[in-house]
């Protein structure tokens, strides 16, 4: 197929589109989703949490919370307990069961069927590339981006720039996709704080009162962790 980026080892593609023409011919797929998904996810797992992805906060996220024993996530502007920010999840005890919902990275997870799944931010970029090639060598790196007013997708500069820190320690034949997303990546890497403050997504977190959050998904290349999909959650499994 023309959009699949088939002849390419490395491969990626906005939102859930992307997801869908990359995941059934790749080995494993990660998705990216730096302000707030990936982020918040990678320091969940990394203090040993269970997260669960869900597409939407309304009461069957609620039912879904209760099936799978675990909490559910609060909305972002709560003053207190565990939400899609990723402070709030800096002190999160091990083994708690969270259930995020998400319109982009949470959702995104949701539409990879059978293929593995690995949730990829700037924390750890490093580490989720070189988990993914023990699957293979066909990898797709999938930027969530973010929502319109309208629900169209917005491509969002801090998930290529997410995306390209990945695909810069993957070996393997870039499609010309991935490679925009590197050089993405190199453009903004000497100063990804800046630039993530500066851009429309870290703006409006920063508005709310969420600039930890920012400085925190721009932390290049601080954890090990690698959080997998299995059994409908993520765990650390480095």
């Amino acid at each position: 197929m023309i959009f699949d980026q088939a002849e390419f080892d490395l491969r990626c593609e906005w939102g859930a589109t992307g997801v869908a023409q990359l995941a059934p011919i790749s080995d494993v797929i990660v998705i990216v989703d730096i302000l707030s998904f990936s982020t918040s996810t990678e320091i969940a797992t990394n203090n040993g949490a269970i997260i669960y992805p869900y597409q939407w906060r309304d009461d069957s996220a609620v039912e879904y919370a209760k099936s799978v024993k675990a909490e559910l996530s609060k909305g972002r502007l709560a003053k207190d307990g565990f939400s899609l920010s990723p402070a709030s999840l800096t002190k999160i005890p091990a083994e708690t069961k969270l259930v995020v919902p998400s319109p982009n990275g949470s959702s995104l997870t949701l539409l990879t069927g059978k293929t593995p799944t690995i949730a990829g931010c700037l924390r750890n970029s490093e580490a989720v590339a070189k988990f993914a090639q023990k699957y293979g060598s066909k990898i797709a790196v999938v930027p969530a981006g973010e929502k319109w007013e309208n629900n169209t997708l917005r491509p969002a500069i801090e998930d290529l720039i997410g995306a390209g820190a990945i695909l810069s320690f993957l070996s393997g034949n870039l499609s010309p996709e991935a490679k925009i997303a590197v050089a993405a990546f190199d453009a903004f890497k000497d100063d990804l704080l800046t630039h993530l403050k500066k851009c429309s997504s870290g703006k409006e977190l920063i508005a709310k009162g969420f600039e930890l959050d920012v400085e925190l998904a721009a932390a290049f290349n601080v954890s090990d962790c690698v959080p997998l999909f299995t059994e409908k959650a993520y765990i650390n499994i480095n």
